[in-house]
């Protein structure tokens, strides 16, 4: 995994939800900080709508194949973020004890395009939103440790 400050978005095949939101927050990222997506039971590729509809709004898949979670990346993770798949069998009862956000999204997977882009835009909403706190926090930890210094 990348070293400094991570979001990890995870869900369960790594094909639709969690892509996209790697996607919208790297095209933006706050300052020092990074996406990374990954699966507890990866699919074998995306699912053929999520490049569509990343495409539609000017953004690309990321550039790797679904992926598996690792222990590794959960550990070093500063943020997780699972898309509402908690309660599926394949998520690891290790995930469940570590601090994560869940932000309860629908699988568009099984959804026809209108219930696709909804599950979208409630993605970039969300990814707008944690933009915005992780800068103001990173702000805030700046002006503390400025304060220090003086």
């Amino acid at each position: 995994m990348t070293a400094g400050k991570v979001v990890l978005f995870i869900c369960v095949a790594n094909s639709c939800r969690s892509l996209m939101a790697e996607s919208m927050f790297n095209a933006n990222p706050p300052n020092g900080w990074i996406a990374v997506s990954a699966g507890t039971n990866p699919a074998p590729s995306p699912n053929p709508r999520t490049g569509p509809m990343l495409r539609e709004i000017g953004l690309d898949l990321p550039p790797h194949p679904p992926q598996r979670l690792t222990p590794d990346e959960m550990d070093s993770a500063r943020i997780r973020v699972t898309m509402g798949c908690l309660d599926d069998a394949s998520c690891p009862a290790r995930l469940k004890k570590l601090e994560v956000r869940d932000w309860e999204l629908p699988d568009p997977a099984g959804l026809d395009d209108t219930g696709f882009r909804q599950v979208r835009e409630r993605i970039a909403q969300n990814v707008a939103g944690l933009r915005t706190e992780l800068v103001v926090s990173d702000r805030r930890s700046a002006n503390l440790l400025q304060g220090r210094v003086q």
